[in-house]
C-alpha cells in the first residue's frame, strides 16, 4: 500500500483514525479520513485499503 494518503493526514487526525481502530469503530475512522485527506477526496476503497495497512503495520 502506498501510503500518500496516509502522509495528506494531520497529525491530529491520524491520532484520532488509530483511536477510532483501536475502539473497533471503522466507518468512523473512514469518515476522518475522507474529511481530513483534503483534495481531491478519497474514495471510500482507498480509505479501506488505508485501514488495511495499517493493520498489517500494527502486527508487524
Amino acid at each position: 500500500m502506498d501510503d500518500t494518503l496516509w502522509d495528506r493526514l494531520s497529525t491530529e487526525a491520524r491520532a484520532e483514525v488509530n483511536g477510532l481502530v483501536a475502539a473497533d469503530r471503522t466507518i468512523q475512522a473512514i469518515v476522518v479520513i475522507r474529511e481530513h485527506a483534503g483534495l481531491p477526496r478519497p474514495e471510500l476503497r482507498d480509505c479501506v485499503d488505508l485501514l488495511a495497512w495499517l493493520d498489517r503495520a500494527k502486527r508487524e
